[in-house]
C-alpha cells in the first residue's frame, strides 16, 4: 500500500501565531496546540474521520518552533484555488487583510495565479478559479 500524505510541516519562530493565521485563512481547526507545536486539520476531516480509512484521511498542517527566521525562497509551496462560484479577488483581498503580502518571485505579468506570502514569509499561490 502506498504511503499516506500525513502532514506538511512548517517551521516558525512563533508556531502558535502562524498556525492561527492559517486556521483563519483556510477555515481549519486546531487538533493540537502548544508553544512548540500546533496541528491544523480541515474541519470536515474530524466529521468524516470515522468513516475514512487511514489512506483516505487528508493531510494536516504542523507548525513547529525554530529559532531561526526564514531566510530564502521556499523550495516547496502551497497552491490554493477558489471555486468558480467564489470571488477570487475578494479572497485575495481577505488574505491580505489577514496579513498576507503580495510578492514577486519572478512570475510573468500575465500569470493566472497570484503569489502571496504568509506573515512568516512562506510563499503560496492563489490560482485561477476551478470547478474541481
Amino acid at each position: 500500500m502506498p504511503l499516506r500524505w500525513y502532514s506538511t510541516v512548517v517551521e516558525s519562530t512563533d508556531p502558535r501565531a502562524l498556525a492561527g493565521w492559517w486556521a483563519e485563512a483556510l477555515g481549519w481547526e486546531f487538533a493540537y496546540e502548544s508553544d512548540e507545536e500546533c496541528v491544523l486539520v480541515p474541519p470536515w476531516a474530524r466529521e468524516l474521520g470515522r468513516s475514512l480509512t487511514f489512506h483516505q484521511t487528508p493531510p494536516g498542517m504542523v507548525f513547529v518552533r525554530v529559532e531561526h527566521e526564514k531566510s530564502s525562497k521556499n523550495r516547496l509551496h502551497w497552491d490554493f484555488a477558489p471555486h468558480t462560484s467564489d470571488d477570487r479577488d475578494a479572497e485575495i483581498d481577505r488574505l491580505v487583510s489577514l496579513g498576507a503580502t503580495r510578492i514577486d518571485v519572478g512570475q510573468p505579468a500575465d500569470a493566472s495565479w497570484t503569489v502571496l506570502a504568509d506573515p512568516d514569509g512562506n510563499e503560496f499561490c492563489v490560482l485561477s478559479s476551478r470547478e474541481m
